[in-house]
């Protein structure tokens, strides 16, 4: 099944993309290790992913101590997507209290401080015909690296 993952980060010198390989990871602490990996040094550091346009996954870590903070756009697609499965087994009790009535799981002020609100994220994935890949491109536009990811896309 073909999934797109990629980690932006943010560092004093501006935004980077990189697309990373998560075929070997186990746990939500496997995806953190990747994503600190990726993003050493990083103020800001976000991994997006999305699978054959069923689902969008937002994982944060912004420092070795940070806890990955998790959001999964469709609860229902951690039962035929294993990658899922393990982003919707990272959703903390305290997220989980926000969940949503349209089948969202985790805490969707994950990117908040970047630019798109709890609110925006919900809405956007309620629009009709809105893809996974168009959250991530309207997420990443607003936190000010959408040329990094479209770079990485293009690859």
């Amino acid at each position: 099944m073909p999934y797109f993952a990629a980690v932006l980060a943010r560092t004093a010198a501006g935004w980077s993309a990189h697309e990373v390989d998560l075929d070997e990871v186990e746990t939500i602490d496997d995806i953190a290790e990747v994503v600190r990996d990726t993003a050493d040094g990083a103020t800001a550091s976000v991994l997006f992913v999305e699978e054959d346009d069923e689902y969008v996954g937002i994982v944060r870590v912004d420092s070795e101590d940070d806890e990955p903070r998790v959001f999964l756009s469709h609860a229902s697609s951690a039962v035929e997507y294993d990658l899922a499965g393990i982003l919707a087994d990272g959703v903390t009790e305290e997220d989980s209290d926000d969940e949503d009535e349209d089948d969202q799981l985790g805490d969707a002020a994950v990117v908040a401080d970047l630019g798109t609100s709890a609110r925006e994220l919900l809405a956007l994935l309620r629009q009709e015909g809105t893809l996974p890949s168009d959250v991530i491109t309207t997420v990443c536009e607003k936190a000010g690296c959408l040329n990094e990811l479209e770079a990485l896309r293009a690859l």
